[in-house]
């Protein structure tokens, strides 16, 4: 389900090639499926007919809301109005696309994991530990940095993506960055750890299913609450990056230049093309 999510996501922010990705999700999604399971006939057939009527669904109904707060970010940034209170908005708006996905898709999506077989559930999950194995060891990896090169790594992730927004930056804003770095919390291993610990509820749900009706239910219920898998770390640890972010952003949008503030507003431009064309070619 995830990667349905991240796929739309990517290919509404991915610039010319947006409306050609979003009319060929189906083959994009399976061409992700591939790493984790092989579908049978039957079952590729079920999963077409759902696909299919997800992207309806996201095209009728979700595509006219990004839209709309596209167009009211639009007009904040145009209007000198992105403070906190604001950007907290859209960055909560954002969020509630997420969730909105997220609960249209997992039930369905639980209704169509009762169809895999048990050699397809083996290799789901033998698929998912080597994945887990790999972020393990990149992790390991991770943490043998030093603390000044751990930092170092952050502010060039928040410049570059910054970059991404606005264009070069400048002397002032490399200075806000560099100072509120110390503010964010890693979260590497909370994360590991509780994309583990919900993978392993999965995988309980999937050894002791003899019903599918209570099966549905609790695939679904895992699905739709992920923070219920966070542990109360991690949890403080989000709210703590949340507001940092939120204030690192509200300071870096008082800084912005007139050629910066063009650069955003392009992008914007950029965005809502693509979301209407996608409204508008709709079959």
């Amino acid at each position: 389900m995830k990667k349905f999510i991240v796929i739309i996501g990517i290919f509404l922010l991915a610039g010319c090639s947006s409306k050609l990705a979003y009319n060929n999700l189906d083959w994009l999604i399976y061409w992700y499926m591939d790493d984790y399971v092989e579908l049978t006939e039957p079952q590729e057939k079920m999963f077409d007919n759902t696909l299919t009527s997800w992207i309806e669904w996201h095209r009728s109904e979700q595509l006219a809301l990004y839209l709309r707060q596209l167009n009211e970010l639009k007009r904040d940034i145009e209007t000198n109005n992105l403070n906190k209170d604001t950007i907290a908005k859209h960055l909560n708006q954002a969020n509630e696309h997420i969730i909105t996905l997220r609960q249209k898709v997992a039930p369905e999506l639980a209704e169509l994991a009762t169809r895999l077989n048990d050699e397809q559930v083996i290799y789901l999950f033998a698929a998912i530990r080597k994945q887990n194995e790999e972020k393990s060891e990149e992790l390991i990896e991770y943490n043998l940095l030093s603390a000044e090169d751990k930092r170092e790594k952050l502010i060039t992730q928040f410049s570059e993506q910054v970059e991404d927004r606005l264009g070069a930056l400048t002397e002032q804003q490399e200075a806000l960055i560099k100072e509120n770095a110390p503010y964010f919390t890693n979260t590497r291993t909370n994360w590991l750890a509780y994309r583990i610990t919900m993978q392993n509820e999965a995988r309980k749900l999937f050894a002791r299913k003899t019903d599918n009706v209570a099966f549905v239910r609790a695939l679904t219920d895992l699905l739709q609450h992920p923070d219920n898998y966070r542990s109360a770390e991690y949890l403080a640890k989000r709210e703590e990056n949340r507001i940092a972010y939120l204030q690192l952003a509200t300071e870096l949008a008082k800084t912005m230049t007139p050629k910066q503030k063009a650069h955003l507003l392009e992008s914007i431009n950029d965005l809502i093309d693509v979301v209407e064309g996608l409204i508008n070619s709709a079959p």
